[in-house]
């Protein structure tokens, strides 16, 4: 069983979306764009395939896809993240379709695809197996599913554990980090999925200083406003003490800056 049976899903995902709304995640988002890079080359986007993102966020698959000249439509639940891709894309004059989408309902007819992509975005729908059907639906035979999931041992993989101890999640949530698992991805693509090949990659988060990667995502990461917002202050600092705990464990640096690798993994899944 993925959930709990008499776990409401839709009111998670009511509050992941008002987490994920709650702050502007495209000031952490635009960051991380050299791991949509990656995947559209792992998956050789070729020129004028059809790109589906699936919770683009703001739009780091998709520009990468679009810069590949491919024909992109990019979906999140998040009205706001879209209008920020939407911007990007008409900074660096690509045409892209825009369109607010949950996960877990794809608005589009079945094989509309060549290549579905998701990075760090549908691995945190609260119904798994709906969204990897999802996937599996939208996406041609013979065509091909990319993701980029955060591992569990990775840094986002604990930091999440650690926002758990704090605000324990509903009981009978699969977690997001599952997606990391080349176990999980066997289970969620059973039966769709004619090869899935993974790769783990790092990707380093840089910033100024441990205490400034906190400032940063205490402001604009939904998932750590929405921690911080929820705790009294006496928490708040145990919590601050918690996370910059993990930070200076993991910096590689040998200054004052952060240089923080997080292992994620690159996934193709070849569909059947």
């Amino acid at each position: 069983m993925d959930a709990d049976s008499n776990l409401d899903l839709r009111a998670v995902k009511a509050r992941q979306q008002g987490a994920w709304s709650s702050a502007d995640y495209g000031v952490v988002g635009t960051t991380l764009q050299i791991v949509g890079e990656s995947l559209c080359e792992a998956l050789d986007l070729r020129a004028g395939s059809s790109v589906l993102d699936v919770a683009a966020g703001n739009g780091n698959a998709t520009l990468a896809a679009a810069r590949r000249w491919c024909d992109v439509t990019s979906t999140d639940y998040v009205p706001a993240l879209l209008e920020s891709g939407r911007r990007r894309a008409q900074a660096e004059g690509h045409v892209v379709t825009f369109q607010p989408a949950d996960a877990e309902k794809l608005p589009f007819a079945d094989c509309s695809f060549d290549a579905v992509v998701s990075t760090f975005g549908v691995m945190f729908t609260p119904d798994q197996r709906q969204a990897a059907r999802e996937l599996a639906r939208v996406c041609k035979p013979g065509g091909q599913i990319g993701l980029a999931n955060w591992t569990p041992d990775s840094f986002v993989g604990q930091l999440f554990k650690l926002i758990g101890q704090y605000l324990p999640p509903p009981a009978g949530v699969r977690s997001p980090a599952l997606w990391g698992t080349p176990e999980r991805l066997e289970e969620l693509f059973a039966g769709t999925a004619e090869r899935i090949r993974v790769a783990k990659r790092e990707f380093v988060f840089r910033y100024r200083s441990p205490l400034h990667w906190i400032e940063v995502f205490r402001t604009y990461y939904g998932p750590l406003n929405r921690t911080f917002a929820a705790l009294d202050t006496e928490k708040q600092a145990a919590f601050t003490s918690d996370v910059l705990a993990l930070l200076t464990k993991g910096n590689r640096s040998t200054d004052r800056v952060l240089a923080l690798p997080s292992e994620y993994l690159e996934v193709v899944i070849e569909r059947r």
